[in-house]
């Protein structure tokens, strides 16, 4: 057994280990989710070396080991600073629908009511390609990360299109859903794209063919939300009909139904490790359940209005709610227990994001700010403000350091 190379994650924390075996070339990733500034290197070292193949790969290198930890530790330990406006984008001629970086952050998309999609240079602000052949609102759009060479796009025409990222060629129109499409995903290894719509079913879709592998049939109203588990063997479709399925990718059957909520879901994720999925619904509450055997966990109340989002931070352990009661909160994945309540703006939150590292949430409000906040304690750490219309989308690069916001107002801003 030979070591190739050691490949470092930041965001979550992890150490992939290339190596050669058999005259094979093998990998295994360590995931650090518990990483922090203040761990303890030396002893986190020695766990490493407690199981085969690590020992012997490993074992011999620990002072390399410690040195990337020690990277590790320092990307974590960065100071988040403050934003400023950095570009104002007239995007399109009609309303915008959603928007989306790539993963490093360069470029970003925009979809439209005016039946395209536009990608734009983030450093510049310039436009580099508008796809167009959508007959109607290009509602759900998104880049095939981590790679960003590809984008998906869905529509209210019934169609969704993969597009060359930097030609705008369009490869494939998927043709089978009888209503629009609302929500798309592509799987974490680029193969497959899925497809939620409104006529009650998913559907999977192969990149490199363009053909359909198989239709999630089982849903009795409009599929909403779609979210891949980190390895992309499983599933989750949250619906209108107040249930979320989780699909076995490979055979396309439904492993669980996700029953108890009392109205129509807002969003479903899994969490980094796959083993938590938590899902929000317009009854008010947010549910933490059991991928493995689909038993609900804990149910979170509190807020006073619809649940409108839900998404974990990086390593899963932490939860954010986002209302139209116009608050968020904090919960700890692990211990079930409130961290911190989000207070300030004056409309709903329609969306909510942590960065990469965890140190701060993204709210876009209808109050037409987005504001930044301390997960921690709840402190809203600074106010986003210039759009004069409602924020519907916001977004983090991966780094971090980039923030879009797009406003009904016609127009995307870039903050840095």
């Amino acid at each position: 057994m030979k070591l190739k190379r050691f490949l470092l994650r930041y965001y979550p924390p992890g150490i992939t280990l290339e190596y050669e075996q058999s005259q094979e070339t093998k990998s295994k990733t360590i995931d650090l989710l518990d990483l922090t500034p203040e761990s303890d290197l030396d002893e986190i070292v020695d766990d490493l070396t407690t199981e085969e193949p690590l020992r012997s790969l490993v074992a011999s290198r620990k002072d390399q080991v410690k040195k990337l930890l020690t990277k590790l530790q320092q990307k974590l330990s960065q100071q988040d600073h403050r934003f400023y406006l950095f570009k104002v984008l007239r995007a399109h001629i009609l309303p915008l629908t959603n928007v989306a970086f790539n993963k490093s952050g360069s470029r970003f998309i925009t979809g439209s009511y005016d039946r395209t999609c536009k990608v734009w240079d983030t450093s510049s602000g310039e436009e580099l390609v508008t796809l167009e052949g959508h007959k109607n609102v290009v509602y759900a759009i998104a880049f095939n990360n981590p790679y960003g060479d590809k984008i998906a796009t869905g529509s209210f025409d019934k169609t969704c299109k993969l597009w060359n990222a930097e030609s705008g060629r369009c490869y494939h129109t998927f043709k089978g859903h009888t209503a629009e499409i609302v929500c798309l995903t592509f799987n974490p290894h680029s193969t497959l794209v899925v497809t939620g719509s409104m006529d009650s079913t998913a559907r999977i879709w192969d990149v490199k063919s363009g053909s359909e592998i198989t239709t999630l049939s089982g849903h009795t109203a409009e599929i909403i939300s779609l979210n891949f588990n980190s390895s992309g063997t499983s599933l989750l479709t949250g619906s209108f009909d107040h249930t979320v399925n989780v699909w076995d990718v490979t055979t396309g059957r439904c492993i669980h139904t996700l029953i108890g909520h009392q109205l129509e879901i807002s969003n479903a994720v899994f969490n980094y490790d796959g083993k938590l999925i938590a899902t929000g619904s317009m009854d008010r509450t947010c549910k933490l359940w059991d991928a493995t055997t689909g038993k609900c966990l804990s149910t979170f109340r509190g807020h006073q209005d619809e649940v409108l989002d839900i998404t974990f931070d990086s390593t899963g352990q932490f939860l954010v709610t986002s209302s139209a009661d116009g608050t968020g909160r904090v919960y700890s994945a692990m211990t079930r227990e409130l961290i911190s309540k989000l207070e300030g703006h004056t409309g709903e939150i329609s969306k909510v994001v942590f960065n990469s590292q965890g140190t701060r949430i993204l709210t876009a409000s209808t109050d037409k700010t987005a504001r930044l906040w301390d997960p921690t304690s709840g402190q809203c750490v600074q106010v986003l403000e210039g759009h004069s219309d409602e924020i519907f989308s916001c977004a983090f690069n991966y780094e971090g350091n980039t923030i879009i916001t797009g406003s009904k107002d016609n127009t995307c801003r870039l903050w840095r």
